[in-house]
């Protein structure tokens, strides 16, 4: 139901109650006076007939009647009486003088009537009624049922003594048709006077609401409209009025602003919230006070094996089985309400998984609660990386340092050795020779120590946005050579889509050719090299796979490292570079190495569509990753 049905119902109920009160009360007044004024006619009918007969009866101690005889007096009082014609006139017009009045008579001591205003009740008992006296005391609510039940007549009775002797007595009836006569118009007067207040009510709630909940339905549709998010400004009738819906009416239109604003800053909150849950590597839930998740990050569906909008609004029970060990420890926490550090676990699928369950307070009071879950392999792996990482940097740094104090000592000599042969012009052979390979040696030694110089030297990126496919098909060009003389066939397998990547393309042709090559040398009997490419979520991944001896597991750890080489003729650089320029572009290289059967490297770069903004054109320092997305 409507308010302002209810407020008209309301009022119009109100009023009616009052009406009809007041009506009550109106005709229960009216109608007592009505039984009073009738019991008072009645007396005064009964006095007066009371003394016409105390007149018309004569004098008896003068007459021959025994007046110790009560029989004998009572009957000569009797006979006087039925004789006296005014007596028998009063009697005759009670009911046409007194409206009220149903009947009047005089009866003797044993009921019988002497006098009658009916002629025919002469001389007949007259049974005894109840007395108007009743009808008088008797509640409005009575006095309406005896009033509009059967009919009845009720006495006013005044006893009748004679020459000092009790003849009878006086009896006056009221009939209740007389009153019910008397009250039914004023009822129903009352009744049209009710109704006529319940209309005129009704009309006036109406109007009443219509101007006091108008101005609500103007704010309820202002309400809707900044619910809906839409600008609501306030009309100038609203500011020009200086009441309470002006005043609301210019609250609502602050209030939709803030709300606007707030929503916009939400929305923005939510899309950043949502963008790093899907980004994120380690597993994040978090729960409300009441065990509910509220928040999960994409990573966790690798964990769990649900999908993340299944989880949203789940319990921690309904979530977590007390069978596994995964879901005993979580629950076990959330029961004792007792947070615990990094755990090591055994997940379904023998995934080695790290959890830690943090209660969140605030005031004292626990509000919430995050769980987090880490891949222990992906952990390791990350370390492992962040070390090699450390281990380039703190190479480059020495290289660097080295490089330029060997690189004066090489000048110097290579200065003295020309002057030497300029000088010994006139020299044997053997002396010549001798001086030759000594000029050649100083010479590749100073080619090593500039390669190690541009290995560490800052280098400036051309970044562009290319299609990887195309760097890829000019590796394998360019490795053809060394594939066919090594007795290894190349394959390839490219997407069909483009593969946009934003990268210096001589720098990534130099990354994937060290992997290539490094994988074609590997195979000393011949064998074949695959070289694939796909999207992968939001990077691109390149899989390089060779059939080599592969790398033994004691030095898997190693392959990064500068210098580090198991080739008798390597310089141990190639794959530290590729590991370095991979960093250089937000990438990452890992691989998977069995003696015997292979190496896989797989190579992995940010899409460009999905790429942070704001990356920056220059490298960072060689051997360390550069700010923004973490190498994995």
């Amino acid at each position: 139901m409507r308010r302002r049905t209810k407020l008209v119902l309301s009022i119009t109920m109100m009023v009616a109650a009052l009406a009809v009160g007041l009506s009550i009360i109106y005709i229960s007044q009216i109608l007592r006076q009505l039984i009073i004024q009738a019991n008072d006619t009645a007396n005064q009918l009964t006095s007066q007939l009371l003394y016409v007969v105390n007149n018309a009866a004569p004098d008896l101690s003068s007459t021959k009647v025994d007046t110790n005889n009560p029989a004998a007096v009572n009957r000569d009082l009797a006979y006087y009486l039925t004789t006296d014609r005014d007596l028998s006139v009063i009697l005759t017009s009670v009911v046409s003088s007194w409206p009220t009045v149903y009947d009047a008579a005089i009866v003797d001591t044993n009921g019988k009537a002497i006098l009658h205003s009916s002629p025919d009740l002469v001389g007949k008992v007259i049974q005894p009624r109840q007395k108007l006296q009743l009808v008088q005391d008797a509640r409005f609510r009575r006095q309406m049922r005896m009033i509009y039940s059967a009919p009845m007549v009720y006495d006013v009775e005044t006893p009748l003594v004679l020459n000092n002797i009790q003849f009878g007595s006086i009896r006056v009836g009221i009939s209740t048709v007389f009153l019910k006569n008397e009250i039914t118009p004023l009822v129903q007067r009352a009744a049209v006077y009710c109704c006529i207040a319940v209309l005129l009510s009704l009309i006036l709630a109406a109007s009443l609401s219509r101007l006091a909940l108008g101005p609500l339905e103007q704010i309820s549709k202002r309400l809707d409209s900044v619910s809906a998010g839409e600008t609501v400004t306030p009309t100038p009738e609203a500011e020009d009025l200086g009441d309470e819906y002006g005043l609301v009416t210019l609250k609502i239109a602050h209030l939709g602003r803030q709300m606007r604003d707030t929503k916009e800053i939400f929305s923005a909150l939510k899309d950043n919230v949502d963008q790093i849950m899907a980004n994120l590597q380690d597993g994040l839930m978090l729960f409300t006070r009441d065990s509910r998740v509220v928040l999960v990050s994409a990573s966790v569906e690798r964990f769990l094996g649900t999908p993340r909008q299944a989880l949203l609004g789940k319990s921690v029970k309904d979530i977590f089985s007390p069978g596994t060990p995964l879901g005993a420890l979580v629950l076990e926490g959330f029961q004792l309400r007792k947070a615990f550090g990094q755990r090591e676990i055994e997940a379904a699928g023998g995934r080695s998984i790290q959890l830690a369950l943090d209660f969140i307070h605030e005031g004292g009071t626990q509000i919430g609660a995050l769980l987090t879950m880490h891949d222990t392999e992906s952990v390791r792996r990350i370390e492992n990386e962040i070390e090699t990482s450390r281990r380039l940097s703190a190479s480059g740094r020495l290289t660097r340092g080295v490089a330029h104090e060997v690189k004066n000592p090489i000048n110097a000599i290579v200065l003295h050795l020309q002057l030497l042969q300029n000088k010994l012009q006139q020299t044997d052979p053997d002396t010549r020779r001798h001086m030759d390979i000594i000029d050649s040696e100083i010479h590749r030694l100073d080619r090593v120590v500039q390669i190690l110089v541009d290995f560490t030297r800052p280098r400036d990126l051309h970044l562009e946005q290319i299609d990887l496919k195309h760097v890829l098909e000019d590796v394998s060009q360019l490795a053809a050579p060394d594939a066919e003389q090594h007795g290894v066939n190349l394959h390839s397998d490219f997407s069909e889509e483009t593969l946009p990547v934003t990268a210096d393309s001589d720098f990534m042709k130099q990354a994937f050719l060290n992997v290539v090559l490094n994988g074609v040398q590997a195979m000393t009997n011949a064998g074949n090299l695959w070289l694939s490419a796909r999207r992968e979520g939001e990077t691109v991944l390149v899989e390089i796979r060779d059939e080599g001896s592969g790398i033994p597991h004691d030095l898997q750890e190693k392959v990064f490292e500068l210098y580090f080489t198991t080739k008798p003729d390597g310089s141990g650089i190639g794959l530290a570079q590729t590991y370095q320029i991979m960093l250089w572009h937000y990438g990452s290289v890992e691989f998977e190495s069995q003696d015997g059967k292979g190496t896989t490297f797989r190579l992995r770069l940010p899409l460009t569509e999905v790429r942070t903004n704001g990356v920056t054109q220059e490298r960072a320092e060689p051997g360390l990753a550069p700010a923004g997305p973490t190498a994995r």
